[in-house]
C-alpha cells in the first residue's frame, strides 16, 4: 500500500464532485440512515469511499472517467490538471507511478468518451447517507440484515459485503461474507466469479 495519505485538498478547493448518488432509480426502502435497492442500482459513484488506493491502470482510467462525467463544468485543460493530480503518486491516490506518456494516453481516451451515458459501474444495494451517524460495525450489520433477506445471493451482494468488510478494516474471507449474508460458504464460492476473487486479493493486500 502507498505510504502517502490521500490528499483531497485540491479537489475540495476546486469543488470537484467525486460522489454521485442515484438520480432516477427509486429505493425499495429509505430512511434517514440509508437507501436500500432490492434489485440493486448502478447509479451510485463513491470515489475514494474506502482507504483502498487505485492500483491498476484500468482502475485509474475508470476513476478519471467518472470524474470527467461527474464534472461537466471542467474544461479539458482543467481536467488534465485534475488527472495529473490524481496520478501523482505522492498525492496518495495511486499505489504506483505512471509515465507522462501513459497518462496522456489515458487522458485522451477519457476525453474521447461519450458523456451522454454514465460510466459502467457495479450495482449497489445498500447506500449509506452522509452523516448517517452509524459506525462501521453498525453498517456491516445493516448490510447483512438487508441483503440476507434476498432470495438469491449474487455477485453484486458479495461485492457489497467485500467493500463493507474492507471499509471496516477487516480482512475479507469467504467465512465472513457468508456470515454477513446468512448463507453457506459453499454458496459464496459458487456465486463468486474470478473477477471478484481477484478484487478480494487486491482489497486484502491494501490492508497490509
Amino acid at each position: 500500500m502507498s505510504q502517502y495519505e490521500r490528499n483531497m485538498r485540491w479537489l475540495i478547493r476546486e469543488s470537484i464532485i467525486w460522489r454521485v448518488y442515484p438520480w432516477s432509480d427509486k429505493p425499495t426502502l429509505e430512511n434517514n440512515k440509508y437507501m436500500f435497492f432490492e434489485e440493486g442500482t448502478h447509479q451510485c459513484y463513491e470515489l475514494f469511499r474506502s482507504p483502498a488506493k487505485i492500483n491498476t491502470f484500468k482502475s485509474l482510467k475508470w476513476h478519471l472517467l467518472v470524474l470527467w462525467w461527474a464534472n461537466p463544468q471542467l474544461t479539458q485543460g482543467k481536467f488534465e490538471i485534475l488527472a495529473n493530480y490524481i496520478a501523482e503518486h505522492s498525492n496518495g491516490f495511486c499505489t504506483f507511478t505512471i509515465s507522462q506518456t501513459q497518462l496522456e494516453r489515458i487522458i485522451h481516451d477519457v476525453c474521447m468518451s461519450d458523456l451522454d451515458y454514465p460510466p459502467k459501474n457495479k450495482a449497489r444495494k445498500v447506500i449509506f447517507k452522509d452523516h448517517c451517524g452509524l459506525n462501521k460495525s453498525q453498517k456491516l450489520k445493516i448490510v447483512g440484515e438487508l441483503i440476507g433477506k434476498t432470495k438469491k445471493i449474487n455477485p453484486d451482494d458479495i461485492y457489497q459485503c467485500m467493500l463493507d468488510l474492507h471499509d471496516n478494516g477487516q480482512k475479507i474471507t469467504i467465512r465472513r461474507i457468508s456470515e454477513l449474508l446468512g448463507c453457506t460458504q459453499r454458496t459464496i464460492h459458487r456465486n463468486m466469479p474470478h473477477e471478484l476473487k481477484k478484487e478480494k486479493e487486491l482489497l486484502n493486500n491494501d490492508l497490509q
